[in-house]
């Protein structure tokens, strides 16, 4: 898979005054059609049990025995919460400003990326809501961490939500798990682009860090993780056509919108008009090289007078 994290040498960083709307814009649409896409639990149920049984098809089940580590051992439970509720909401923009910042050359290219491969996760969650593992009937043998430490933390027992404002998120929409999804997004850049090893090292730790915390928690299955990754990877390969598309409508508009030339005022002055080899424009200053090439011309005319004057 290419990945799409470079950008064209030539291209200047885009003004971060212009980023930040744009930013906030698609990550408000993100966040709102979450909230639309909700569909009735019944569905949401029936599709997270399906695919816990494909799991079990495929002899998949890291969710039991990570979700019994973290419901057992608290030291292990709550730092997982804390990471689940936060994480994403931290790193992601610091990785996001870092490449801004210190890889400007590469900045378009992996933010077109990461909003491309967003959005496509609401396609995700539009077509398939997801009951989380956490909120299966309790036969299912999950436990919600984040309820069971919501003491520990701001939030309650509506996933990271603070708490009282559940209503601001969809818990219906695991799949995929852009948790992991963005995770995988800063890890590739931090190996890609870090120079320190320690930098690096956090780019392969974190992603495997954050699959490791959503299926303890009970937030996803390993396949809405996979689902997460798989988005990711589709983003990647879509990074240039996308960018391509931007150019094109952004050259399109500027077209449309620029400001007319006012009228009499061509910048073309010379009208048509041609001059001869070796005629100048009146007031035209010549070069050094002509006035000497004249200078022979001239000195022979001279010349020729000098004698008829002394006789």
């Amino acid at each position: 898979m290419s990945l799409a994290t470079a950008a064209p040498a030539s291209r200047h960083r885009p003004r971060w005054w212009a980023e930040l709307p744009l930013i906030a814009v698609v990550y408000a649409v993100y966040s709102a059609g979450r909230l639309l896409v909700r569909s009735d639990v019944a569905t949401a149920v029936d599709h997270g049990l399906r695919i816990l049984h494909l799991e079990k098809t495929l002899f998949l089940n890291a969710e039991h025995p990570l979700n019994r580590l973290m419901t057992a051992h608290a030291t292990i439970g709550i730092p997982a919460d804390f990471a689940y509720a936060s994480l994403h909401y931290v790193v992601t923009p610091a990785v996001l400003i870092w490449i801004y910042r210190r890889h400007s050359a590469a900045y378009r290219a992996a933010r077109t990326w990461l909003m491309t491969s967003t959005l496509l996760g609401l396609i995700g969650f539009a077509l398939m809501p997801t009951c989380p593992p956490r909120l299966l009937h309790a036969t299912h043998g999950f436990v919600d961490t984040m309820a069971q430490y919501s003491s520990y933390g701001w939030w309650g027992t509506e996933a990271s939500a603070p708490r009282g404002m559940g209503w601001m998120t969809n818990q219906y929409a695991a799949m995929p798990s852009l948790h992991v999804g963005w995770a995988l997004w800063c890890g590739i850049l931090l190996w890609r682009h870090g120079r320190h090893p320690l930098v690096r090292a956090v780019g392969i730790a974190y992603p495997l860090v954050t699959t490791f915390v959503v299926m303890g928690t009970a937030n996803h299955y390993f396949l809405d993780a996979v689902a997460g990754a798989a988005v990711m990877g589709v983003g990647a390969l879509l990074t240039k056509p996308v960018m391509r598309l931007a150019d094109l409508v952004g050259a399109a508009a500027a077209t449309r919108f620029a400001p007319a030339s006012p009228a009499g005022n061509s910048p073309i002055v010379s009208a048509g008009c041609k001059t001869s080899t070796g005629e100048r424009i009146p007031g035209q200053r010549t070069s050094s090289a002509d006035s000497t090439g004249s200078a022979a011309p001239a000195a022979a005319a001279a010349g020729d007078d000098a004698p008829a004057a002394a006789r």
